[in-house]
């Protein structure tokens, strides 16, 4: 399985982006896909995930900014990002977990936010 984010750049804040993840199989297989992300000089932290039965689950600190969805017929993850923060800058990775085994990790796409 394979996961290809992109999406990711420079905005102003308060402006929108939209990341996408491209999965190299049926999303629909896939227990939790879930959205990370890592500042500079701090650990990854969970963004958002979405379950195999569709519940999502955020963060506080992007609840009600950000929206995760699946494409199933493209087989692609999103993460609508609105209202832009500086503290939202950071590289972001997409992630698949099937239950009870490893995580598998997609390269990631840097968001930069800036006053």
């Amino acid at each position: 399985v394979q996961l290809q984010a992109s999406g990711g750049g420079w905005v102003h804040t308060g402006e929108s982006l939209r990341l996408s993840c491209e999965v190299s199989t049926d999303i629909a297989d896939i227990n939790v896909l879930g959205w990370y992300r890592q500042a500079p000089g701090k650990r990854r932290e969970e963004v958002a995930w979405v379950m195999s039965g569709g519940q999502s689950i955020y963060v506080n600190s992007v609840e009600g900014r950000f929206t995760i969805s699946r494409d199933f017929a493209q087989n692609t993850m999103y993460l609508q990002m609105n209202s832009l923060k500086n503290e939202d800058t950071a590289v972001y990775y997409c992630a698949a977990t099937y239950t009870g085994r490893p995580t598998i990790w997609g390269q990631g796409t840097q968001v930069t936010v800036s006053s």
